[in-house]
This record gives C-alpha cells, structure tokens and sequence, in this order.
C-alpha cells in the first residue's frame, strides 16, 4: 500500500512494552482528543498505537498516545529520532479511513501533520518569523529541524494510519544531535508548556482532518492543498534532490500538486518534473 505521494507505509507489529502514567497532565489535550494515553516511557508510540489500532473499538478514530521519553524512536528511512528523556515530546495519533476518507486519501495525512505542527510551533515562539513547514513535513526554525513526522499504515478490518510526530521541546546547544536540529528552548522559549503545545497540534491536525474528510478526501476543495503549499518554504527554493541510484534533480521548488509532490523546475528547463516523497533520498536547500 503506498500514499498519495508514492510512498509506502510501513506495516508495523508490537514491539514491545510500555509504562503507562494513569493520572493525565495533559488537561487541554485531553479535551481534544477521543482518547490520550500518556506513557511515562515507551520504545515507540507509534508500536503503541499501531497495536491498539488493531484492537478496534477500544481505540477509536483520533486516539493518542504521547510522551516525553521515547526511547527507541524513529523517522524516515529507518533514521534514528533520539533525545534525552524529558526534553521532547513524541506523539502518535490514530486517523481511521471511513466513506469520507479514502485509502488514496491517506498519503495527506502527514503533510496535514506537518502543516498543524507548523502552526503549533509558531504559536510556542511568537517572536520568531522563520518558522517553515519543509516539504514533505519536517518543520524548520531558522533551517534548523526542530520537528518530523513518520505515518505509517495499520491493515485491518477498517484502515488506519498512526501519525507520528516528534518535537524538541527543552534541549541545549549540546543536548541536540546534530548541529542541524534545534529546539523550543534553543530557538528562544524560556519554558515550553508541552501540553500548550501538544493541544495546539492536536486541534490544528483535528480541524484539517475534519475538512479534508468533509471535501471526500480532496486535497484541493479541502483547502489543505493551498495551506500547505502557502507554509512550505522550501517552494521557491533553490533545491537538489538526491534520488536512488544517484541521480541528481536540481532546479527550483515550484509547488505542490494535487497528489502532495512537490513540482520541481529542472535548470534550463521550463518543464515541472513531480517528485514524490517516496522517491527522494534527501531534498536539501540551496
């Protein structure tokens, strides 16, 4: 099964326990959710909630399962997402298909993510400009990732798909992984309030899933299309996209398509070449 951009979802098994805290701190969140696990540690929520998936009822549409210490975490391509415990949130939520959301629909639903994390961190640095969406749906502060997003699909008697999403909350300068990544503290929030944050994303993801479902899973007449596109910054970029097998697409980001590609003006070039997510080995600014 693969998206709407090409790429394959990866199919998932429970892969281990987990510690789950009974009293939520999550109060806002809470509200925004049909149902919120926190969990004091656990390997991955996405494991967690793929298995619960699978339990049907018990875990109904736009369940959630956070926390703040993740520690086998995980994002495209089989990356590593590591952090210290307690300084990042990873949060998974459960999207099932029904009559309004087809499966052709459901490679959206990260750039969705995406987009409402977006949003989520702008509001948690309300003096910072620089806050993108980079395509397909890592979110960037000042270039530097400071979250992303993995979704992968679960079969079963009603389709589903776990949106995952990782955000660096408290990290030093030292603490982050990579000279490349950031973190709410870093990019200049004295004291991040994860559940500000988390319910920010929760409702901003809930309402675009609301329209994309009420447009039949039309990414254009949903609006989502055009959101999108308008917080992405890496359109009108100068971009080099590594393909497998080497092959190397430079140009410059024109837009997105109907389908999430992102259109690409080779140099010298007046046609737009789309490119899924699927097919791109890394896509870097230049």
């Amino acid at each position: 099964m693969a998206n709407a951009y090409n790429e394959p979802f990866p199919v998932l098994e429970n892969s281990g326990a987990y510690r789950g805290v009974m009293t939520s701190m999550f109060p806002r969140s809470e509200s925004v959710a049909s149902r919120l696990e926190v969990l004091e540690a656990t390997p991955s929520t996405n494991d967690v909630l793929v298995s619960g998936a699978e339990e049907g009822e018990n875990w109904p549409d736009f369940s959630v399962v956070v926390t703040d210490t993740q520690t086998a975490g995980r994002g495209r391509l089989g990356r590593a997402w590591v952090s210290p415990p307690g300084t990042a949130l990873a949060v998974s939520v459960l999207v099932r298909a029904d009559v309004s959301l087809r499966i052709d629909a459901l490679g959206w639903l990260p750039l969705a993510a995406g987009l409402a994390m977006t949003r989520a961190v702008r509001e948690a640095l309300p003096g910072r400009h620089d806050v993108e969406l980079k395509w397909p749906n890592d979110v960037l502060v000042g270039g530097r990732k400071i979250s992303g997003v993995l979704s992968e699909l679960v079969v079963g008697q009603v389709p589903s798909v776990v949106v995952g999403a990782g955000v660096n909350l408290t990290m030093t300068e030292e603490q982050l992984p990579v000279p490349t990544a950031t973190s709410l503290v870093v990019a200049g929030a004295e004291h991040p309030d994860a559940d500000e944050l988390l319910s920010t994303y929760l409702r901003e993801f809930r309402g675009l899933v609301d329209a994309f479902r009420a447009a039949g899973g039309d990414a254009g007449s949903s609006g989502l299309q055009a959101e999108v596109a308008d917080a992405c910054g890496t359109i009108g970029s100068r971009v080099k996209v590594e393909l497998p097998g080497g092959n190397i697409l430079a140009g410059v980001a024109r837009g997105i398509d109907v389908s999430g590609r992102i259109l690409v003006q080779a140099e010298g070039s007046s046609e737009l070449t789309p490119v899924s997510a699927g097919d791109v080995t890394h896509l870097r600014a230049r």
